[in-house]
């Protein structure tokens, strides 16, 4: 049952990403930062893509995807419809990873140190969904604080 409600809310709030990625009024704000805000919104997509794929689609689902972690914060101007694919195709990862896990298996360990010590799957997969979530909510701050302001000019 826990496998079947991480699925969903992986899903969720990856559907929850593409729409704040559609929902930006001008492409160039995904690339923009205000005061305050190191990392603009496209990064942070990058960044969660590149994390899903690492964590979710290469460890437990053999994907073969190789982490170019540097690039998910310096690469700049990537066209929307292009991150827009990135998360659909991350989707697709995830659930496929995800599928065939049942959960018993949450218990035993991850198949890659990511922290200090090892851990469980279970560890590791509520990691990962609340790194999202938390990621998703500054997405989602840095839309509405630029958005504001484009409405204001």
């Amino acid at each position: 049952m826990l496998i079947a409600i991480l699925k969903t809310l992986f899903d969720r709030d990856l559907a929850k990403l593409q729409q704040e990625i559609e929902a930006y009024q001008t492409e160039e704000f995904l690339w923009r930062t205000a005061p305050g805000i190191s990392n603009p919104a496209g990064n942070l997509c990058l960044h969660l893509l590149g994390n899903l794929n690492t964590y979710i689609g290469a460890a437990l689902g053999h994907s073969g995807y190789i982490r170019h972690r540097d690039l998910e914060f310096s690469a700049r101007d990537i066209p929307r419809a292009e991150l827009l694919a990135g998360i659909a195709a991350t989707r697709r990862v995830v659930e496929a990873a995800l599928t065939p896990l049942q959960d018993d298996q949450l218990a035993t360990e991850y198949p890659l140190v990511v922290f200090e010590a090892p851990t469980s799957l279970g560890y590791m997969l509520m990691h990962l969904t609340t790194h999202l979530a938390y990621h998703l909510g500054q997405i989602n701050y840095h839309r509405r604080l630029l958005d504001s302001h484009l409405s204001e000019d």
